[in-house]
């Protein structure tokens, strides 16, 4: 799994006024917890988060907090109702020897017969919830689509047999893509019809 390094500085006024004056200086409050920490508040800058939060990347974090070094994952995001602003994360500390729930990003690769016949590929489910150790998380799940039909869908419960380290926690009965038929594809079925006849 990637991994980036962030760098933060320990809180030392809590409460929505201190909250208030990190925001004031372009930073934003964090919290670790969790692996027996009950709570550790710091904060990291806005330039400095934006390469976790806007992306669909899911990373390792090696939190850097003064005298002390933590490893991390991103579990939760605050965004403000108005600006869109980060207000408040939340980060799970990591172990290595006990198993974390995390979501990972569903990658699509190869073109599908569907496709080659005029179906339209969607993708419905663009993050999976699983949990594993550290070791054994990849940095996303990838499904080959190459074998897709038109009308014909994958399922989450799909995804075990290609990662059997992985325990997935999203209901087996969801959809993760689907290749729908369009027009083009319903015509050029008729067409493949009548010229059999």
């Amino acid at each position: 799994m990637k991994t980036i390094e962030l760098k933060g500085t320990l809180r030392e006024s809590l409460g929505k006024k201190g909250s208030k004056q990190v925001r004031k200086n372009e930073s934003v409050p964090c919290v670790l917890y969790g692996n027996g920490i009950e709570g550790i508040h710091f904060s990291i800058t806005e330039r400095d988060l934006e390469p976790v939060i806007y992306t669909p990347n899911v990373y390792l974090i090696n939190l850097d907090l003064g005298d002390k070094k933590y490893t991390g994952i991103m579990c939760e995001i605050q965004f403000h109702p108005v600006t869109d602003m980060p207000i408040h994360v939340d980060f799970m500390n990591v172990v290595e020897d006990k198993p974390i729930a995390i979501e990972l990003p569903v990658i699509l690769i190869g073109n599908s017969e569907g496709v080659k016949q005029g179906g339209k590929l969607q993708l419905v489910t663009r993050k999976v919830k699983v949990s594993a150790f550290v070791k054994d998380l990849p940095d996303n799940l990838t499904i080959d689509v190459s074998n897709l039909g038109l009308g014909k869908t994958i399922y989450v419960k799909e995804l075990g047999k290609n990662y059997p380290d992985l325990k997935v926690l999203t209901p087996e009965s969801v959809t993760i893509c689907r290749i729908k038929a369009t027009r083009a594809s319903r015509e050029q079925a008729n067409e493949t019809t009548a010229g059999k006849k």
